[in-house]
């Protein structure tokens, strides 16, 4: 870590070390044990597969558990736990269990991986993280186990339950049953599916709110409310429009009795957040349901967590910044609160970016893969925000289908801004200070 320090940023570190986990992940599933045939994943596809699960996407060209042996399906979890808590996070935990001091440079770069605003208690949170990630986990686990003995006896039920637990918690939606049938098998079952989504909410909450609310404090700080208010209200919002829509459509939640249609809502709802399981064929849905999905997916999980999208957070700063404007009034605020130009700047350069990638991504594959519009801007979405949901196209993409699927999901985890920070050269530090004579320019 020293030696990366002391040549490249904080961004360009993270950058570069999410590039070579993929690749390491890669190189380990071409590995010939690391299929069932014996002969090892193509290469591309490794690549694809080591993407998806380092960016804790979900979207595969092969099917997990059907293709991939013990030992290439650890990979794949080894590549999801890495991925979802930060490398620079476990590279911490290493440091620590060696006893070694970690130096400033290294505490900037768990600053830039846990999207911190300053250094001082970074040790510390690192350890709340690994700390709280580990044990709910466990914890999980230990349901799905119990839940599962009974229809695959204890070491396999062992096995599923801490795989779907960590792939849950990270946000991954990877899954072993085969078929790429996801949880389809479980639409019903409440023990499943009330566990995943709580999994999938701790991961999407972000680690400073789940610190701030398992040390019980009596007043949440304001990123902790807000994170905590529009996640509830999206899941909120989201059920009960999938709820009316497809209540009657015999392809979803039509056959099903009303409570198993009420869990299915949910957690069609809670998945999207970056998760990438489904308990229902997505593909059946009626366009209208598909369009909000897409607008959970973009919007996604929380900073700080193991999810991606633009974040819940830039998304109510956005909605704020728009409705200042109407009102003609120079301040966004929020909850009593002045949120700083900057942070609305921020917001407003993630959420442009975000756009301006997924139209780009959605030309590009509308040309090359042999699908209607609304499908391929599922997929496209589904890879920005990490999520992993797919109408089905994913193991049929064309070559540059896959390699622009790669990036998208690739971006979608370190972040835009990240990309941008890594891409852009160092200025001169007086550039910024520079102020140029104000003139107007029409708008609107």
């Amino acid at each position: 870590m020293n030696a990366l320090g002391k040549f490249m940023s904080p961004s360009r570190v993270l950058f570069f070390g999410f590039a070579l986990l993929v690749l390491f992940g890669a190189l380990l599933l071409t590995l010939p044990q690391a299929t069932q045939d014996g002969l090892g994943l193509p290469f591309f596809n490794a690549v694809f597969t080591a993407t998806s699960a380092v960016c804790v996407t979900g979207l595969v060209v092969v099917d997990t558990g059907t293709t991939f042996s013990i030992f290439g399906q650890w990979i794949i979890l080894f590549l999801i736990q890495v991925g979802g808590l930060g490398f620079m996070t476990f590279a911490t935990l290493f440091a620590m269990i060696l006893g070694k001091r970690i130096t400033l440079k290294e505490r900037l770069l768990l600053q830039e991986a846990l999207n911190q605003f300053s250094v001082e208690g970074i040790v510390r949170l690192t350890k709340s993280v690994l700390q709280i990630s580990f044990a709910i986990e466990a914890i999980g686990a230990v349901i799905l186990t119990l839940r599962w003995h009974l229809d695959y006896g204890w070491s396999k039920a062992l096995y599923y339950g801490v795989f779907h637990s960590i792939s849950a918690f990270n946000n991954a939606g990877f899954d072993l049953f085969g078929n790429f049938s996801s949880l389809t098998a479980f639409v019903g079952d409440p023990i499943v599916n009330i566990t995943i989504m709580l999994l999938i909410i701790c991961g999407g909450l972000g680690f400073i709110v789940m610190a701030e609310i398992l040390q019980n404090r009596k007043r949440f700080r304001l990123h902790t409310k807000i994170v905590l208010q529009v996640s509830g209200v999206l899941i909120l919002l989201g059920a009960v429009f999938i709820f009316i829509m497809e209540y009657s459509n015999p392809m979803t939640l039509g056959p099903l009795p009303l409570g198993t249609k009420v869990l299915a809502s949910f957690f069609q709802s809670v998945s999207p957040r970056t998760a990438g399981f489904n308990t229902i064929n997505l593909a059946g849905m009626h366009d209208t349901t598909l369009l909000s999905v897409i607008v959970l997916m973009f919007i996604g999980a929380s900073p700080g967590g193991t999810g991606g999208g633009i974040k819940t957070t830039t998304f109510i700063s956005i909605v704020l910044s728009v409705l200042s404007t109407y009102r003609s009034d120079p301040h966004v605020v929020l909850e009593g609160r002045t949120l700083p130009r900057d942070v609305i700047q921020k917001a407003w350069a993630i959420t442009t970016t975000a756009v301006f990638l997924v139209f780009l991504i959605l030309s590009i594959l509308s040309y090359t893969e042999n699908s209607d519009l609304l499908t391929v801007l599922f997929e496209v979405t589904s890879a920005f925000g990490t999520v992993g949901l797919s109408l089905g196209i994913t193991p049929t993409l064309s070559s540059v289908g896959k390699v622009a699927i790669i990036l998208t999901m690739f971006i979608g985890r370190v972040g835009p801004l990240t990309l941008a920070f890594v891409l852009s050269q160092k200025k001169n530090q007086q550039a910024g200070h520079v102020k140029y004579p104000d003139e107007r320019i029409l708008i609107g």
